[in-house]
């Protein structure tokens, strides 16, 4: 699940005096020797510098082909800080897989209660000003939750989706709240925000390890039909899609991301876990697709079988038909 590294002392030292001495604005953290370490330290402009202004000390930190930690005083009220998880696409493979599934390890080890949100960043644009103003447009901040208050919701909410009758009164989470999602995820569905790529992210859970995968898939559908083809008929599937949809009557087309959770029925005991499991996690994803990823989602749809995915469904979604209203007529007088 996660990569065994742990936060080194003076690490944990470096943060308690972030936390302590309002002067400081971050603390920026880096992987050295299996542990995790403090690189710099950065200081506000001045004493009644904003945020914004403040970010002007992190910039010259952003390397193109290095990843990094970023921990943020953003609010004057506590929580105080966001984590943020800085990935670019040109850093090293290993590099890329050791940050991500590190990431949680270091919020959990530095006492999760003192961040307001973490955030996954690929590029230096999105960690400017402009940056924080449009991921700020995508999110509203909801108030933190504990663990055990995220779990209990969790598992309330898989019990409801997964329906009566299966006989399970009992989900045992153990590590599910803290499923990592890979790199490669993270980064594919960064850049179907910034609409780059094929267009297309299809997530996968590994039932073993609990990690959130990327489906590879290099096909680049336009329609919905084609899309339709690109998803599992046997293994449940987490599916964003960017559609350029036109109005079936006419009008302004419509570049919209869709959320797709397909969860066909078949047989045997991988199913029933499937079954459990993705309801489970899906508030989570679509978390990590609108928060850190920063995607905008217009549209999300829940169905058993892709097939039940339709251009029909998808548009009548995106474009609902308006009643036509037509004035009361008082009715003629006889004979007129």
């Amino acid at each position: 699940m996660q990569s065994g590294i742990s936060a080194s002392q003076e690490l944990v030292s470096q943060f308690n005096t972030l936390l302590s001495d309002t002067s400081l604005f971050g603390l920026l953290v880096t992987i050295t020797s299996e542990s995790l370490t403090p690189k710099a330290t950065l200081s506000r402009s001045s004493s009644s510098s904003d945020f914004a202004t403040d970010l002007s000390q992190l910039a010259p930190h952003l390397k193109s082909d290095e990843a990094l930690y970023i921990l943020l005083r953003r609010y004057d009220t506590s929580p105080y800080l966001i984590a943020v998880t800085y990935v670019p696409d040109s850093a090293k493979v290993r590099q890329k897989m050791l940050f991500a599934s590190t990431r949680l390890t270091l919020v959990r080890e530095l006492g999760s209660e003192h961040f307001r949100e973490t955030i996954f960043a690929t590029t230096a644009e999105e960690l400017s000003p402009a940056g924080f103003d449009k991921h700020d447009r995508h999110n509203e901040l909801d108030a933190p939750l504990t663990e055990e208050e995220r779990t209990l919701g969790e598992v309330k909410r898989a019990e409801a989706e997964a329906g009566a009758g299966t006989g399970v009164r009992e989900i045992h989470l153990s590590k599910t709240m803290n499923m990592p999602v890979a790199t490669d995820a993270l980064v594919a569905l960064s850049a179907l925000g910034r609409e780059e790529g094929n267009g297309l992210v299809t997530l996968k859970i590994n039932p073993e390890t609990e990690v959130v995968e990327l489906v590879p898939d290099s096909s680049t559908p336009s329609t919905i039909p084609e899309l339709v083809q690109t998803i599992s008929a046997t293994e449940p599937r987490f599916t964003f899609f960017r559609y350029k949809a036109t109005p079936p009557r006419g009008g302004d087309e419509k570049n919209v991301i869709l959320f797709f959770y397909t969860c066909p029925v078949t047989p045997g005991t991988k199913a029933i876990k499937f079954r459990m499991m993705y309801p489970l996690m899906k508030r989570a994803v679509l978390e990590v697709a609108t928060k850190e990823a920063g995607l905008d989602i217009a549209k999300k749809f829940e169905v058993e079988e892709p097939s039940e995915i339709t251009e029909q469904s998808v548009n009548s979604e995106l474009f609902p038909e308006t009643e036509a209203k037509t004035a009361f007529r008082r009715p003629k007088r006889p004979g007129r």
